[in-house]
C-alpha cells in the first residue's frame, strides 16, 4: 500500500518506497511546478500512464551520469566529426517533448509522457527550470533531449532521435555544457543497458539523495539557456578520438 499525497507538496520518506515495483513511493497530488521541483530536490520523479493516477517514484539504485564520465564510442566520435549538424539549447522545447512522447521508454509499451505531463513541463520551461538540447540537421530537428535543472544537478527526462546518433549528439553537448557550468550529476532515473554504454552507473538511492543535498543547495535564478552555447573550437575539442 502506498500513501495518497495531500494537497501540500510533501512526500513520504524515500525509504518507504516499494521494492516491487522498484521505487514506487506515492500516488496522487498534482503536477504543479512547486510540487515537481520539490520532488526532484528529494530524488523523486513523476511517471505514470494515461488512465492512471499520478505516480511518484524513487528507485534504488538510481542511474546517474557524471558529465566528466560520458563514454564516447569510436563510432559516435566519427559521427560528431563528420556529420553536418547544429546543437541548439531551449529553442524548440515543445517540439522535443512532443517527439519524446512518441518514443516509448525502453521496456515499456505506449508513452508515459501524457498530455498533462507535457503541459506541466512546458510550464516548467516557461519558468526557466526545464530545458531542451536539440540536434538540428539540414535545418530540421533530428533529435534531442529535455530535463530539469536545479542548482548543479540536471534531471534528465527523455530523449529521441529521428536520425542516427542525433540524441547522443545532444547528450555529448549537454555533458560538455554542464561541465562548463560546474554541474556534478545527470539523473538518468532507471538503469538500462543503453545508459550504461554511455557511462551512466547505478548508485544507492541514499547516496543519490545525499548528493542532491549538496548540488541543489545553490539554485541560480531560473532562465532559458543561451541558444548557441557550443562554439566550433569546443566542438573540435569534444570530438577528439
Amino acid at each position: 500500500m502506498i500513501p495518497w499525497l495531500p494537497l501540500e507538496p510533501v512526500f513520504p520518506a524515500l525509504e518507504t518506497a516499494l521494492a516491487e515495483p522498484n521505487g514506487l513511493l506515492a500516488a496522487g497530488g498534482d503536477l504543479s511546478p512547486q510540487r515537481i521541483l520539490s520532488a526532484y530536490r528529494r530524488g523523486i520523479f513523476p511517471w505514470y500512464s494515461t488512465g492512471e493516477p499520478i505516480l511518484w517514484w524513487s528507485p534504488d539504485p538510481r542511474m546517474v551520469l557524471v558529465p566528466d564520465e560520458l563514454k564516447i564510442s569510436r563510432s559516435l566520435a566519427k559521427t560528431l566529426r563528420n556529420t553536418d549538424y547544429e546543437v541548439r539549447l531551449d529553442t524548440a522545447f515543445s517540439a522535443v517533448i512532443h517527439a519524446c512522447a512518441g518514443k516509448p521508454r525502453e521496456g515499456q509499451s505506449g508513452t508515459w509522457i501524457t498530455r498533462e505531463m507535457q503541459a506541466a513541463y512546458r510550464e516548467l520551461h516557461r519558468l526557466g527550470h526545464a530545458h531542451s538540447v536539440e540536434t538540428w540537421v539540414d535545418g530540421k530537428l533530428a533529435g534531442g533531449l529535455y530535463g530539469v535543472a536545479i542548482g548543479r544537478a540536471f534531471f534528465g527526462e527523455s530523449m529521441f532521435a529521428d536520425q542516427r546518433d542525433a540524441s547522443k549528439i545532444a547528450l555529448v553537448h549537454l555533458c560538455a555544457y554542464l561541465k562548463q557550468r560546474g554541474f556534478g550529476i545527470i539523473d538518468c532515473q532507471m538503469e538500462t543497458a543503453h545508459l550504461a554504454s554511455l557511462g551512466a552507473k547505478p548508485i544507492p538511492r541514499s547516496d543519490f539523495a545525499a548528493r542532491l543535498v549538496d548540488l541543489c543547495v545553490r539554485d541560480d535564478a531560473p532562465g532559458h539557456w543561451p541558444a548557441a552555447a557550443i562554439d566550433g573550437h569546443f566542438r573540435r575539442h569534444m570530438t577528439q578520438p
